[in-house]
């Protein structure tokens, strides 16, 4: 979605992100003890834990609102992690619902058996505006636990960038009012083809 889109018109499940061909960008903060290697060398270090669950977002506006720009403890540095379509899609194929919708489940004991074996959960989450607002239309954040997990790290990890200094350009002029400047700044997010079997955007209701 481009900035000039009219937020009337933005379906309220969507996916956006930066993408090409083979990869999706997507974003998530750390501290830099273990953000800075993992930008340095391109994957995620062994001190990254891959048994425990980890949210990757694809909206860079969500990230800066979970991390405060950068400024949260522990969330110093934001990664901007590209990684293959195929393990993106993977994970939205083999995702649940992060909360029982009444008439997407067909009861909450069955919601809560499927999201125990699910090896990645869906959660839609207002997306924000340059100030951090909440818009009328939700972003994704796609947790990530077990084989997602482990194939997100060493497998379908393409590169791993330190965007907290294009965090900090892009806050530094929404602070001074140059807001065009700073729209100008964001990552191209456009409309992404996901699979037809996404929770959420097909089945739960508005």
């Amino acid at each position: 979605m481009t900035a000039s889109t009219p937020a009337s018109t933005v379906p309220r499940h969507q996916i956006r992100a930066l993408h090409t061909a083979g990869t999706v960008t997507v974003y998530q903060a750390y501290t830099p003890s273990l953000g800075l290697p993992a930008a340095r060398d391109g994957r995620f270090p062994a001190a990254w834990k891959r048994d425990r669950m980890t949210w990757i977002k694809p909206s860079f506006l969500w990230m800066m609102y979970r991390c405060g720009w950068g400024t949260k403890e522990g969330q110093e540095t934001v990664l901007a992690v590209e990684i293959t379509r195929e393990g993106f899609d993977w994970a939205l194929a083999h995702a649940e619902l992060s909360h029982y919708e009444r008439g997407v489940h067909p009861d909450r004991a069955t919601w809560q058996r499927d999201l125990r074996r699910a090896p990645a959960r869906v959660q839609w989450d207002p997306e924000r505006d340059l100030h951090l607002n909440r818009l009328t239309y939700r972003s994704l954040q796609l947790g990530l636990a077990g084989e997602a997990s482990r194939r997100y790290a060493d497998e379908w990890t393409v590169a791993i960038r330190d965007v907290t200094p294009l965090a900090r350009e892009i806050h530094a002029l929404v602070r001074a009012g140059e807001t065009e400047a700073a729209t100008a700044l964001l990552p191209d997010e456009r409309v992404y083809p996901a699979p037809a079997a996404v929770p959420g955007p097909a089945s739960s209701p508005s």
